[in-house]
């Protein structure tokens, strides 16, 4: 019984501490939205994205409002987004995002987890042609007809559209991000989910013993306070 308790406190915990590091990631989304556009959601399309963000990882409104106090406040210090590239145990590559107040600390760091777990941090460029930048909407299915919505959407950037019985799914070019959720807002529909992704071109095969290895590298980097999103090469 005793073991059994335990277990399901460690797995408790876990939860938590995952959540926690969500939480802090988005408030650091929050930060660096602020910094470019302000704190006022109805003229900063980018913290609305951030925000309908939060509201899908369930996010507590005092959090989100705690975030955008500290970046207007400066609190945190004077974010800046680094994306960082590299390359992880038997050639997958990374695509690293971070959102960092000290660009030494965290490029040390990064550093050292590739030296500790194999691979090596790249040079700027040295990934991104095995990417592409995307983003992603989730919406809310509109009232009307479908059809007419999808060729809506198609003139305003879509460059893919699926949706099931729950809601609808688009994919946009980087460019074209900014003004699908216009295109979006500006007809009312509820936004789910929106990010900005970076998709492999192509992908790689691991056994089991080498995804292992490759995963250890990748946790490191997950961990780190500075990291906000990462995007590999794996299959």
């Amino acid at each position: 019984m005793g073991r059994m308790f335990e277990k399901r406190k460690h797995k408790m915990f876990a939860r938590y501490a995952k959540m926690g590091r969500v939480f802090a990631r988005i408030g650091k989304e929050v930060a660096v939205a602020v910094k470019l556009g302000g704190p006022d959601p109805d003229g900063n399309p980018r913290l609305r994205m951030v925000l309908a963000k939060a509201r899908t990882a369930n996010m507590p409104k005092q959090n989100v409002d705690s975030a955008i106090k500290r970046a207007v406040s400066k609190e945190d210090g004077d974010l800046e987004e680094i994306l960082y590239e590299g390359k992880g145990p038997h050639g997958i590559g990374l695509m690293i995002e971070t959102a960092t107040n000290n660009p030494t600390r965290t490029v040390g760091n990064l550093r050292s987890y590739f030296n500790k777990k194999g691979g090596a941090l790249g040079t700027k460029g040295s990934m991104t042609f095995l990417f592409e930048h995307k983003g992603e909407y989730k919406v809310a299915i509109p009232e009307g007809d479908l059809d007419e919505f999808e060729f809506e959407m198609i003139d305003h950037g879509a460059e893919e559209i699926n949706r099931d019985e729950e809601a609808i799914y688009i994919t946009t070019s980087f460019e074209d991000f900014g003004r699908m959720q216009k295109a979006l807002e500006d007809r009312g529909c509820t936004i789910l989910h929106a990010e900005l992704t970076r998709e492999p071109t192509t992908t790689m095969q691991l056994n089991d013993e080498q995804e292992a290895e490759f995963n250890a590298l990748l946790e490191l980097i997950e961990d780190d306070d500075d990291v906000t999103n990462v995007f590999t090469t794996l299959a």
